[in-house]
């Protein structure tokens, strides 16, 4: 049930991301719905369910924003698999953590999306990047980040108890 859950979030969100985000933009700026999901799903339920939606993810954004297929589904499924290793660490009443994990996910995704896009097309411009699109998609991603974790919260854990009473 948390992968069919899973796999309406990711379109969700990508829809989400694609129109109504694109309307709401600051600056040409889009906050990263799909690292956030990523995050949540890895640090809430793990390195595999992280892994299987920051793949699903990164593959939505390379057949629809990408120019090299892959890229950013391996972007994506690291991060993933990263915050599933926080997995062990995360407790649903704590916001500070996850909201920590997913600037710090969104800032890893920044960085190698510069590393793989930007810089091996020899623009080293690194100061104009961090600037104008890092820091300000960083900051939208956070601030939206506090509206959305708790529904998804909420919900994932409303799937824990429903197959607790189950059982």
């Amino acid at each position: 049930m948390k992968r069919l859950a899973g796999a309406i979030a990711i379109i969700i969100f990508f829809l989400l991301q694609s129109t109504l985000f694109q309307y709401i933009a600051f600056a040409g700026i889009v906050p990263n719905l799909m690292i956030m999901l990523t995050s949540i799903f890895g640090f809430m339920l793990g390195r595999t369910d992280g892994m299987l939606v920051g793949f699903a993810c990164g593959l939505l954004t390379d057949i629809f924003y990408g120019s090299v297929l892959g890229v950013n589904a391996l972007i994506f499924l690291l991060i993933g698999y990263a915050n599933g290793i926080a997995n062990r660490t995360f407790y649903p009443d704590d916001i500070k953590y996850p909201i920590i994990l997913i600037a710090a996910s969104d800032t890893a995704c920044l960085i190698l999306t510069y590393l793989t896009g930007f810089l091996l097309r020899a623009r080293f411009n690194v100061v104009y990047y961090f600037i104008h699109l890092m820091l300000p998609e960083l900051i939208y991603t956070v601030v939206v980040s506090f509206a959305i974790y708790i529904p998804i919260r909420n919900i994932l854990l409303s799937f824990d108890r429903g197959t607790e009473e189950s059982e």
